[in-house]
């Protein structure tokens, strides 16, 4: 079969790697893809939002099944589209994508459903938000309603800093439409949990719990970034929080969607806190998380298409799904200065000797050498018996991959290992 992933980041290498695997796949495509995808797929340059161009492509080349992953295409409707040509996809479609879309109503939708979250307040009118941070408790979290590239989302401890999160996303509009409404809500406490997990909008089936790092700096310091690393399995997440969450929140969701006409199928990220009073949900995501995707699925041991087509045609309770018993750890190499200004375009070469899987993420090719060409450069993913061995390992690998501004936190995987020590 012909199969074309959508995407371009170390996240599309991890599903496209793990697609690999497959024998019921001939040929594999990569709209856009990047440098190093291109050594496991074909790459084809069409932008991930170019709907017309990527149906276009997959009629003319006679594509069997499409992965679609990034949200903005989730969102804007691609899966409606390549469906709509008689070709199946895995991912959700507008109706559905709409979980992440606007927190509105994913927020709007946990309450009607009992789905447990944090008390929250709407906002359209810029003034009445003001208003309400008067005697809001800090600290306040602040939400754009729509897509806001992982940025939408301020923490403020003061009631200035609330106030100007307000005024930069409904006045000075830096993240567009997206702040036409706004979300505050209560800020909990917990570890933080990432749970990914396949569904064809009646059976669920989670994957292995992580534990994502988004800081840009060690020690949790430093600006939000897509992710400097992450850890599997999450050592927060034991099997009496995962029933409660099976319970209380992944099957109330997928039950609340098709309640709601809008059943999702693919793959529902449930972004959780583990509070006080028990899991509660911090965000969904309409798709696979990165960088939680390059541990997840190098744990998966089974066959990656053989579940997505299954969400897809609504027979996952027919295939099965089993992941090893192992860890993972993924260290981001960065270029120095990510998130805000970086230089790029240096090559990037790696040893024969290395024992870990990269995944890349802001590479090109230029003149036949792969060179940095982002923020996030590669992912390096180990995998070991357990948590202290992959870390361990995937730090030794990082030492094996050598680009001018590299830079990477030292502490990826460090909570986590902390909390299996006071577990002990």
């Amino acid at each position: 079969m012909k199969v074309a992933v959508i995407g371009s980041g170390g996240r599309e290498h991890a599903i496209v790697k793990k697609l690999k695997e497959s024998s019921k796949i001939d040929e594999l495509f990569v709209l856009p893809g990047n440098g190093g995808i291109a050594a496991d797929a074909t790459c084809v340059n069409i932008p991930v939002t170019d709907i017309a161009a990527i149906v276009e492509f997959i009629k003319d080349n006679g594509i069997d099944f499409a992965v679609v992953t990034p949200d903005d295409p989730l969102v804007a409707g691609m899966v409606d589209a390549i469906n709509a040509v008689g070709v199946p996809c895995f991912g959700p479609d507008k109706k559905a994508a709409i979980i992440e879309g606007s927190k509105v109503f994913s927020k709007d939708l946990m309450k009607k459903y009992n789905i447990p979250t944090a008390a929250y307040e709407v906002f359209t009118d810029m003034d009445s938000a003001l208003s309400y941070l008067e005697n809001a408790p800090l600290p306040a979290v602040i939400k754009a309603d729509g897509l806001a590239l992982g940025k939408g989302v301020v923490i403020a401890e003061t009631k200035d800093a609330a106030k100007d999160a307000v005024k930069s996303m409904m006045a000075d509009k830096i993240f567009g439409d997206s702040g036409n409404q706004i979300v505050i809500e209560e800020f909990l406490t917990g570890p933080e949990v990432s749970v990914l997990a396949f569904t064809d909008g009646k059976t669920l089936v989670p994957m292995v719990s992580a534990m994502d790092h988004k800081r840009a700096l060690d020690n949790d310091k430093g600006l939000n970034t897509g992710g400097m690393g992450t850890v599997a399995p999450n050592p927060y997440y034991n099997s009496d929080v995962a029933k409660i969450c099976m319970d209380t929140i992944f099957m109330p969701t997928i039950k609340a969607m098709e309640s709601e006409g809008r059943t999702f199928k693919g793959c529902l990220f449930f972004g959780l806190m583990i509070t006080p009073n028990g899991p509660k949900v911090i965000e969904y995501n309409c798709r696979f998380g990165d960088p939680e995707t390059q541990v997840v699925l190098p744990l998966l041991d089974s066959d990656l298409f053989d579940i997505m087509m299954a969400c897809s045609n609504g027979t996952l309770d027919k295939v099965e799904v089993n992941f090893k018993d192992s860890a993972a750890c993924c260290v981001i190499m960065a270029s120095n200065g990510y998130p805000q200004k970086y230089q790029r375009g240096f090559p990037i070469t790696v040893d024969s000797d290395i024992d870990a899987t990269l995944y890349y993420a802001g590479a090109k090719i230029n003149d036949g050498v792969i060179v940095s060409a982002g923020g996030r450069v590669v992912g390096v993913t180990a995998v070991a018996d357990n948590l202290q061995n992959a870390i361990k390992k995937a730090y030794t690998a990082t030492e094996k991959v050598h680009f001018e501004n590299a830079y990477k936190r030292s502490d990826i995987g460090k909570r986590a290992l902390a909390a299996i020590i006071t577990e002990d």
